[in-house]
């Protein structure tokens, strides 16, 4: 038995604490935050018990559906047809299936063949090393062609990434097109999962198990320190006592690293503070009719300053719709400090624009969240940028959501990579990362 503290409480900290525990050593939890589950807690919406920022499952998770079966939540596991669409040149264009592609207006027949073409060779690979060295940008220009990614996907990449749009890694997108490609029921029928009761199932059915294996989740503790001794973890410092440890699993956002471990060597600091995040700012709006049919649409006009919006309630079935409208950016760009009164106003004309029948008196609530280091920036050749999981400090791993890379943010890569941590607990071997590119 190992003394274990987790820093974190979102998804991958507690699945870490939960799997741990299963190996018999003793775990305290420690969070910042007044609640569990990081970016998949939920908030009260006016009734609703939502999400924070939106999450859904894909056919190819097996980590989530493995996490699932061991709580014995599997069977809240709910799968629905979904369906995508551009906002281009002023209304909905459907897309997503061979039938949207062939009759869409956004592209002329060569490019529909190209982009097809690329999307569907991606959706079945199982490798993209070749990718690892390319931009997105170079990559798409390649296949589709360079009309393609002017109409398709500058603006997209422009306003979520600003100024690293052309610097974001090829194989980082071709892993998002390919775990989406392949959540189908069939080739013309796109299928998300959801859990009934949303993603406060997972985190509830969490907290849960820990608990009940003699864990203990110590919410509102902000960790000031992860103390070291002799290059060996000794223990953590929070707001509010000290918890001794032998093994520490750190899962906060890597630029808080260096501060929170001031034991570990410089070339280690400059590591996790090379690793580049954008923030969001993502409003949430409650509404008495839907926007559109659609569970994601991606909006291509000068005057819309955000990449897209999900309507969530086109997934996970509510008794209002709920769309979720994120906008990406660095934390020191102008419009971060915003008010929030004019970011609902602003996005809410947004959504009047995709569907002019929505009125004013339409929206029952809204809300708007921001996280600092919602995303990281993966750059072509970011695989060799990941520091080790285990640091030099013996006892002492760290890992965000840049470690699921090429694979995006989602709880199913928490998942994997939160067993990993958790099985090497107390050993001398390296967590085993999945095969980059596999």
């Amino acid at each position: 038995m190992v003394k274990t503290v987790i820093v974190g409480a979102g998804a991958m900290g507690l699945a870490a604490a939960h799997y741990a525990l299963k190996l018999g050593h003793e775990v305290d939890v420690v969070e910042a935050d007044a609640v569990a589950g990081g970016m998949a807690a939920h908030f009260d919406f006016e009734g609703l018990s939502i999400e924070r920022f939106y999450h859904f499952i894909c056919k190819p998770d097996a980590p989530t559906f493995a996490l699932l079966e061991d709580l014995g939540i599997a069977d809240r596991l709910r799968w629905r047809p979904t369906s995508m669409a551009y906002f281009a040149k002023g209304r909905l264009h459907p897309w997503g299936d061979p039938v949207s592609l062939l009759t869409t207006s956004l592209l002329g027949p060569v490019e529909k063949f190209r982009y097809g073409l690329q999307m569907f060779l991606t959706s079945r690979r199982d490798a993209f090393d070749d990718l690892e060295g390319v931009s997105a940008r170079a990559w798409i220009e390649k296949g589709a062609g360079r009309s393609v990614y002017e109409k398709l996907w500058r603006q997209l990449m422009d306003l979520k990434f600003y100024q690293y749009a052309d610097d974001i890694s090829a194989a980082w997108i071709a892993t998002r097109v390919r775990r989406v490609g392949r959540s189908r029921r069939s080739l013309f029928q796109e299928e998300l999962g959801y859990l009934e009761g949303g993603s406060q199932t997972l985190v509830d059915a969490l907290v849960a198990s820990i608990e009940r294996q003699g864990g203990r989740v110590h919410l509102a503790h902000p960790v000031q320190e992860i103390e070291a001794y002799d290059g060996r973890v000794t223990g953590v410092r929070t707001a509010k006592g000290r918890f001794d440890a032998e093994a520490v699993i750190c899962t906060v956002p890597t630029p808080f690293v260096p501060g929170l471990v001031p034991a570990l060597p410089q070339a280690s600091k400059d590591s996790y503070a090379a690793i580049r995040n954008i923030g969001v700012i993502c409003v949430v709006h409650k509404l008495r009719t839907p926007v559109t049919p659609h569970f994601w649409v991606n909006i291509i006009d000068p005057d819309i300053e955000i990449p897209g919006v999900i309507e969530f309630s086109n997934l996970r079935p509510t008794d209002e719709a709920v769309v979720y409208v994120p906008y990406y950016m660095p934390p020191d760009a102008p419009k971060w400090t915003a008010p929030d009164e004019a970011l609902i106003a602003e996005s809410f004309s947004y959504l009047q624009r995709i569907n002019p029948q929505l009125r004013p008196e339409d929206r029952i609530a809204s809300r708007v969240g921001r996280l600092k280091h919602a995303q990281p920036v993966c750059e072509p050749g970011f695989a060799a940028k990941i520091p080790p999981i285990q640091t030099p400090i013996a006892g002492l791993q760290v890992a965000d959501t840049c470690f699921y890379y090429p694979e995006d943010r989602g709880v199913s890569e928490g998942a994997r990579l939160a067993r990993e941590m958790a099985q090497v607990i107390g050993s001398s071997r390296e967590p085993r990362r999945q095969p980059v590119f596999a």
